[in-house]
């Protein structure tokens, strides 16, 4: 019986640690869905789903949050989300508004190379070489929010060469020389200016688009663009 128990006392955080982590994956693939679907929603305490699993993962990243990754917006996750608002002097009220999640998730400028810089301004300047200053920002915003988005790959390049994703990358426009505005416009963009609120899609009305496209949420029109989420 002693050795039944010692194995059992051996064997249990193992098991442990196996279950949380089928739990984490079973919230993630149930709730994948509705989260990719539906636009972000403004997080509270009690909410459950993926996109709280989502912020706590990255609170975990921060050593802002100990707890375990449920999908499920504890008082822990509460507590964890107010430090990181008064380290970024957000108003403190421990729920993921549009400006916490921004901030959160906002991809950081040391974080991307000479190379990555290079790359977004190329395709800045093979997307929106005619746009207004304001424009080709835009077209980097939405290069990077897609970098945060679980619909699309998680770094520069895979985004910027996803199969069809862009026109310039196929027809050879991409090899163009850049603009010192472009590379300007893609230091903007890294360094967190937005002025799509947050847009995932854009595509020139006057040219030929896929129908599916017109469905998506349109949120800003610049230049000769239509951003939409």
């Amino acid at each position: 019986m002693r050795d039944i128990i010692k194995k059992i006392i051996f064997v249990l955080p193992r098991l442990l640690r196996v279950i949380a982590g089928l739990v984490f994956v079973v919230v993630l693939l149930i709730t994948a869905r509705d989260w990719q679907a539906s636009e972000r929603r403004e997080l509270f305490w009690g909410d459950r789903g993926g996109d709280v699993a989502q912020v706590q993962q990255k609170l975990r990243q921060l050593d802002l949050y100990g707890g375990p990754v449920t999908g499920f917006y504890s008082w822990d996750t509460v507590r964890a989300v107010c430090s990181f608002q008064r380290q970024n002097k957000i108003t403190t009220r421990g729920s993921v508004d549009e400006k916490t999640y921004v901030m959160l998730f906002k991809p950081e400028l040391e974080g991307i190379t000479e190379e990555g810089i290079f790359l977004l301004a190329a395709i800045i300047e093979s997307e929106a070489a005619e746009e207004p200053y304001l424009g080709k920002v835009a077209v980097g915003a939405v290069i990077l929010n897609r970098m945060d988005n679980a619909r699309f790959p998680n770094t520069l390049g895979g985004v910027v060469f996803q199969p069809g994703a862009f026109e310039s990358v196929g027809n050879g426009q991409l090899g163009r020389a850049t603009s010192t505005e472009s590379r300007r416009a893609a230091k903007d963009a890294l360094a967190g200016q937005d002025p799509t609120g947050d847009a995932l899609y854009f595509w020139n009305p006057a040219k030929p688009v896929s129908s599916w496209v017109w469905q998506r949420r349109q949120v800003a029109q610049i230049g000769n663009h239509i951003f939409a989420r």
